[in-house]
């Protein structure tokens, strides 16, 4: 490859992260969620490298298929359901879960259920709404409902589950008040739950019932809001490197990139990397944000651009050409680089673009 901008995934601790969800939830089965491109690591990477998860979760068809021409036997939960009326052929035919949280997708699911030929969808996830206030019917209708579907010929198990909206914060009643909702509308049935997400299955072990669903602790970043994901025992998955592909000595008052928007305050090198929001790199982190040279933090100066971002060496005076700068990974953090730019590490993972090369290793 000849642009140095890579992510190197590390397998070994996507592996090790699964691990802790079993650790931490020994008696549930785990769906890995490995929708967004296995939240930008690679659908694909992923997947087989957490072969051990009892079931996979995505967000769409277009994503189960690509598992399914992997050869990929898991069960397969379709987080959204389904779309329109002509995915439940092919829904059926790669044996997909989809999850049901609206009365529509009920009623395509009885008049597709209704016709001899079609080859029946057998399991199914009814999702309520305990909450979040986003996918799932009420409880006072989701009865109804279920009912609805166990009436429907081929349907051979129905599981029952809902999204908790805050459980990253460990001190808000929120979680406290969904998991009752839950437990009222689950009480009179004997059907697989679910309802952990991944700060579930850290701070909330009332939350695991059958089957929790684990997203961003598999990939090694920080559900909760008050621990880091090394103290959780988490380990990075994601290596996002490039390369100094310059270095130009500059004067104090000098202006950095687009707009001036940095400015040198003594004379000083400057480094030039070849990484930017082309790349998925955040364009809205601030001058400041660390960079990882030689092992030591080198701050962004000046703006991202598409391709470049420039950063202050005066810590690191031995730096050269062709050293090798990490953007976030085992040695910085993807929290604490999204905290710079005013978002989330799942987003800063999810973004990196398809021309970063993804380098397995196992």
């Amino acid at each position: 490859m000849s642009r140095p901008a890579r992510a190197r995934i590390n397998a070994r601790a996507l592996q090790h992260n699964l691990l802790q969800v079993k650790h931490h939830a020994p008696s549930a089965r785990v769906m890995a969620v490995v929708k967004a491109n296995g939240y930008g690591h690679g659908i694909l990477n992923v997947a087989h490298a957490l072969s051990e998860a009892d079931a996979f979760a995505v967000a769409s068809l277009e994503e189960a298929e690509q598992l399914r021409k992997a050869d990929i036997k898991h069960p397969i939960t379709l987080l959204s359901g389904f779309f329109q009326e002509d995915e439940l052929a092919e829904l059926a035919s790669l044996d997909l879960v989809p999850v049901i949280h609206n009365n529509r997708q009920i009623d395509l699911i009885q008049q597709y259920a209704g016709k001899p030929a079609c080859k029946p969808i057998k399991r199914l996830w009814l999702k309520i709404d305990t909450g979040m206030h986003r996918l799932g019917l009420m409880p006072e209708q989701a009865k109804d409902a279920l009912e609805s579907l166990q009436q429907c010929a081929g349907i051979e198990q129905i599981g029952i589950m809902s999204h908790l909206a805050n459980a990253d914060d460990t001190e808000d009643g929120k979680t406290t008040e969904q998991l009752e909702s839950f437990r009222r509308f689950i009480e009179s049935f004997s059907l697989p739950c679910s309802l952990a997400n991944s700060a579930g299955v850290l701070a909330w072990p009332e939350t695991h019932f059958d089957w929790v669903r684990p997203g961003i602790m598999l990939y090694g970043a920080a559900p909760l809001a008050t621990r880091t994901a090394q103290e959780s025992g988490l380990q990075a998955v994601m290596t996002f490197e490039s390369e100094i592909i310059s270095i130009k000595p500059c004067r104090k008052g000098d202006a950095i990139g687009y707009g001036g928007g940095g400015i040198c305050p003594q004379d000083m090198n400057i480094g030039v990397i070849a990484v930017g929001y082309g790349d998925g790199y955040p364009r809205h982190a601030p001058s400041g944000t660390p960079v990882m040279i030689n092992g030591v933090r080198a701050p962004l100066i000046g703006r991202v651009s598409m391709d470049l971002i420039t950063v202050d060496l005066r810590n690191i005076p031995e730096a050269q050409v062709g050293d090798g700068a990490e953007l976030w990974g085992e040695a910085l953090s993807v929290d604490e680089v999204a905290h710079y730019a005013e978002t989330i590490g799942y987003e800063l993972l999810c973004a990196v673009s398809g021309r970063v090369p993804r380098l397995l290793l196992s």
